[in-house]
C-alpha cells in the first residue's frame, strides 16, 4: 500500500530514536510487529509504502501507532517556545511519539532498568520468540509479543533464562496480576496523569521513570517526561549547568513545569539529540 503523507513524518527518527524496540532495518526497510501483524514500512519523501503479513486496516493500524492524528505542527509551536528543544525540532524534524501497546511498553520498559537498548532489544526478542506466534511476510519472519497470559503460564526461571535477570520477578509478577483481573492497563487512558502514575507504581519494578515511559509511550499522558540517564544529562548540561546534586525528583517537577502539556515531545527530542551528540557536533 502507498500513502500520500499529509502531516511531518520522519520515519527514521521516530522509529530510532529509543521508544520501541523491536525495529528492524533492512535496506531501506523497518520490519516491526504491531498488533501481532508482522509490518513493513519504507519512507521516500513523503509516501510511505506499507505492507502487513495478513489482512487488516493497514493505513489505521500504522497511523495510530506512529500517532499521525497529532498535530505536529501545533505541537511543534508549543515545545519550540524552549530554544534548545526548538533546535532539535530542526535537527529531526518529522520525529513523532509512538503509541505502543501497553502491556508490550510496560514489560519493555521494566527490562529497560539498568540496561542499553541493544540488550532491552534482545531480551523482548528472546521473549517473543519464546512465546509469541511466527508471522511472515515477503521472506521475513518474526514472533508477535507475549500476552500476559502466556506469560504467566509460564514461569519466573523461564524469563531468567530469556535474559531478563534480576528483572525476571517483576514482569511474572506483572503478568500474573493482569492474567488474573487484578490490573487492567488500558483504562489507565482515561485516568488523571497523577493517578495512573500511583497506579503503575504499585508494582513492583516500576519507579517513576518507568511509570512515566509507559504513560507517555503507550498510555497518551503526553505531559509525561521521562528522565533516563540520557535525559538527565540534557537538564544538567544544557538548562543546570553550574546546578550540584539536582535530584530527579527535582528535575521532574521543573521539566513538567517548563515543558508543558507535551512535556513527552520535548522529553524525547532531549533524550535522541543528547544520546547522538557524540555523532554530530552541531548540537553543542
Amino acid at each position: 500500500m502507498l500513502i500520500n503523507l499529509e502531516e511531518p513524518l520522519n520515519l527514521k527518527e521516530t522509529l530510532e530514536s529509543g521508544q520501541a524496540h523491536r525495529w528492524y532495518k533492512k535496506g531501506n526497510t523497518y520490519s516491526g510487529v504491531i498488533e501481532n501483524q508482522l509490518v513493513h514500512i519504507q519512507q521516500d519523501n513523503n509516501q510511505l509504502s506499507i505492507f502487513s503479513s495478513s489482512d487488516c486496516d493497514l493505513k489505521s493500524l500504522v497511523f495510530n501507532y506512529l500517532r499521525m492524528d497529532d498535530n505536529l505542527l501545533s505541537i511543534y509551536s508549543e515545545i519550540s517556545k524552549d530554544l534548545r528543544v526548538k533546535k532539535m525540532t530542526e535537527q529531526y524534524y518529522g520525529l513523532r511519539l509512538i503509541r505502543q501497546d501497553p502491556w508490550e511498553c510496560l514489560v519493555t520498559y521494566i527490562c529497560s532498568a539498568t540496561s542499553n537498548l541493544k540488550r532491552i532489544s534482545q531480551v523482548v526478542e528472546n521473549m517473543s520468540n519464546y512465546y509469541g506466534s511466527r508471522v511472515a511476510l515477503n521472506g521475513d519472519s518474526r514472533n508477535t509479543f507475549p500476552s500476559a497470559i502466556q506469560i504467566a503460564n509460564g514461569s519466573e526461571e523461564i524469563l531468567r533464562e530469556l535474559g531478563l535477570g534480576f528483572r525476571a520477578p517483576y514482569v511474572y509478577q506483572c503478568a500474573l496480576k493482569i492474567a488474573e483481573g487484578l490490573l487492567s492497563l488500558a483504562p489507565l487512558i482515561k485516568e488523571e496523569y497523577f493517578t495512573a502514575k500511583d497506579t503503575l507504581m504499585q508494582l513492583n519494578g516500576v519507579g517513576p521513570k518507568i511509570a512515566d515511559c509507559v504513560l507517555v509511550f503507550s498510555l497518551e499522558k503526553l505531559q509525561a517526561f521521562p528522565i533516563d540517564v540520557w535525559v538527565k544529562r540534557a537538564l544538567l548540561d544544557w538548562y543546570f549547568p553550574d546546578a550540584q546534586n539536582l535530584s530527579n525528583k527535582y528535575l521532574l517537577d521543573w521539566s513538567m513545569n517548563h515543558f508543558g502539556e507535551y512535556a513527552g515531545y520535548s522529553q524525547q527530542y532531549l533524550f535522541h539529540g543528547r544520546r547522538l551528540l557524540s555523532k554530530t557536533t552541531d548540537l553543542v
